[in-house]
């Protein structure tokens, strides 16, 4: 293969990310988009440049110029999509969270496997540069041997013309019981990648508190313990509506740090700037302090560079980051968050095999109103 030939399934939100590194690639030709807004699918295609529009997955993957696809659609519909373009001999990159149900997950990954094409899972935070490096710094063994992770996240409020220019109705599945939890499920899903991918380690036990916020918002504490021996791990998720993130993005961010026996390293941003003052990503070995602010730390940037190494992987034969399996324990562990919140015990996650959801879930239409009014009034 000397080009990549790549259908766009999904022009939602998030195709706003996804889609710019495709497009800018030179060895890359975007040739069809598809989506079941036929109106809407034109007017992007026309936008991007795209020659082709289709507004089912059955047209697309009949289209037998297309060598690949890029699964931005709704979760729910992850494995019946990558399924069926495995089916079609195409390779294959599916947004996260990679499916609703850990069986669903491995039933994509067999499928692919049996097909012979590629399958990939894009975390874009696996190409997000201070989260790069922090990851080579742990693994290079620059802060001795880690200790401790710490990640936190908190969702406030922002003044973008992204967020502004979001569609609605790219937001009501995740809210009904299409979904099998919120917030936590959505778009922690990064987070608990993140809790793997750092540190090249497994979680054998979740120790959590899960409550139920306004709207999809899931404020959560978690303890983890791995695999890897004296390693612990915490993270926290809060909702802070009054809060504002400075953030040509989403109104929220994140910050990151892996403890070790000689030092840390921390990584102080991810979709905003809410630590404007701090450097995007400091490391401490030793007596030495070093603070890294020649690097780009720009949120779209990690989804450029993601669609990049798709390509790029396609064109070498090499699978690039997330792993499906680590995206599989990623799944996993967002379910034993639920699990451990639900049973006030530790779970296992790798003895998870379907989902967990919040016992409130999915919260009813009412709920949802009277969250709305509450967050309008202050």
């Amino acid at each position: 293969m000397e080009r990549v030939r790549l259908g766009i399934a999904g022009i939602g939100n998030v195709s706003a990310l996804n889609a710019p590194g495709y497009l800018d690639h030179p060895s890359c030709e975007v040739l069809a988009v598809c989506d079941p807004r036929l109106d809407k699918a034109k007017a992007v295609a026309e936008a991007w440049g795209v020659p082709r529009v289709y507004i089912s997955m059955d047209e697309l993957l009949a289209d037998v110029d297309v060598d690949a696809v890029e699964l931005l659609t709704p979760t729910h519909l992850h494995a019946e999509h990558a399924i069926a373009a495995a089916g079609a001999g195409k390779h294959v990159s599916c947004q996260k969270p990679v499916a609703n149900t850990v069986a669903d997950a491995r039933a994509m990954i067999d499928a692919c496997r049996r097909a012979g094409v590629t399958f990939r899972v894009t975390e874009n935070c696996c190409f997000y540069p201070p989260l790069e490096r922090a990851r080579e710094v742990v693994l290079g063994g620059d802060i001795g041997d880690p200790v401790a992770i710490r990640i936190k996240t908190v969702v406030g409020q922002t003044e973008s013309t992204f967020q502004e220019n979001t569609d609605p109705e790219g937001y009501v599945w995740r809210f009904d019981a299409r979904s099998p939890g919120g917030h936590l499920f959505d778009d922690v899903i990064h987070k608990y990648a993140m809790a793997l991918w750092l540190v090249d380690s497994d979680v054998t036990s979740v120790q959590a508190v899960v409550r139920k916020g306004r709207l999809f918002f899931e404020p959560m504490v978690a303890a983890f313990e791995y695999d890897r021996e004296g390693l612990l791990g915490t993270m926290e998720v809060s909702h802070a509506p009054g809060m504002f993130i400075d953030s040509d993005w989403y109104g929220a961010d994140e910050f990151f740090e892996v403890q070790g026996t000689k030092g840390f390293v921390w990584v102080t941003r991810l979709c905003g700037r809410l630590h404007g003052d701090l450097p995007p990503l400091v490391v401490k070995s030793g007596r030495a302090r070093t603070v890294v602010t020649d690097i780009d730390a720009r949120y779209d940037t990690s989804f450029r560079r993601a669609a990049s190494a798709f390509v790029d992987g396609l064109l070498a034969g090499t699978s690039p980051e997330l792993h499906p399996e680590t995206a599989v324990k990623a799944l996993q562990l967002a379910f034993a968050v639920y699990q451990s919140s639900n049973e006030g015990r530790p779970v296992d996650p790798s003895g998870i095999e379907g989902s967990v959801s919040p016992t409130w879930w999915p919260k009813s239409g009412q709920e949802l109103m009277d969250d709305v009014i509450a967050l309008g009034q202050g």
